[in-house]
């Protein structure tokens, strides 16, 4: 890849660790330290970014942007990097619709930029085998080779910008779907006193559900702030395919209800999870 400098926005837990494996496979890889939090600063400088202190610096520098952001912001992040006049490779790493994938490369194409849209199946990647991220669009091929040697499988898909969102809708769909689907169940459980009979009855005739860690669901919840956007996006996706979106739409609010545990310290007990889903 001639691409020597990247710009990474923004360093979550996701984010800094793919700049840490671009930048360990020979790129430089710069951040922006303006309006960010403390939090940020301490994962950029543990994966060895480099601050560029302003979008406006960074994107000057930049041959590629990976954007890595809360679905809801992920529009917005495209138009400001376009109002810099970038012209490289933007590879869009976020949860969103494929309509909003094709959004944000018209605004990049109308700047002569070029779009990579991306989507990652998997938690933060540090041993191989764990996170998928996969890539569509002409310049694909080209992103994926920023990855690789390094942890996290880049795969090219065989598509458009778009093609790589409706895989990460679909999937979503399920896994958080469900994820918040249960969460429901366990709330309406406990307000009406049935849980340990559900559970008991779940062991006999539903093994499989039965053994799913607790801690998994308690654990999503830190992260309900961030599923409230990615939910709304899939709704938006089945309703545009002409299909029946309630279910992501009944998940966006599940997980609006929790979004008041953002960067808890310990994941609540399901009990206080039930009076957080059944307040009015």
């Amino acid at each position: 890849m001639a691409a020597r400098t990247v710009g990474l926005l923004h360093p979550g837990e996701m984010g800094s660790v793919l700049g840490k494996i671009v930048r360990t496979g020979g790129f430089q890889v710069l951040w922006a330290s303006e309006g960010r939090s403390q939090a940020s600063q301490v994962r950029a400088e543990a994966a060895g970014l480099v601050d560029a202190r302003t979008l406006a610096a960074l994107v000057k520098q930049s041959d590629v942007i990976v954007s890595v952001c809360p679905p809801h912001a992920a529009l917005d992040t495209a138009r400001r990097v376009v109002a810099q006049r970038f012209s490289g490779v933007y590879i869009d790493a976020n949860a969103i619709s494929p309509k909003t994938a094709r959004a944000v490369g018209r605004l990049l194409e109308g700047a002569g930029a070029r779009l990579v849209d991306g989507s990652i199946i998997g938690p933060p990647p540090t041993t191989p085998g764990t996170t998928r991220f996969y890539l569509s669009g002409a310049a694909a091929p080209e992103a994926a080779t920023l990855f690789k040697g390094g942890p996290v499988e880049a795969i090219v898909l065989d598509g458009p910008p778009g093609a790589a969102s409706a895989l990460k809708v679909a999937y979503a769909a399920y896994t958080k779907g469900t994820t918040a689907l249960l969460l429901a169940i366990r709330a309406l459980a406990i307000k009406e006193g049935v849980e340990g009979t559900l559970l008991q009855e779940w062991r006999r005739s539903q093994p499989d559900l039965a053994a799913r860690p607790e801690s998994t669901l308690q654990g999503s919840v830190r992260k309900a702030w961030r599923f409230v956007g990615e939910m709304e996006e899939s709704a938006a996706t089945f309703a545009e395919a002409g299909l029946p979106d309630g279910f992501s739409r009944a998940a966006a609010a599940v997980y609006d209800r929790l979004a008041r545990y953002k960067d808890a310290k310990e994941p609540p007990p399901m009990s206080e999870i039930a009076t957080a889903l059944s307040a009015e």
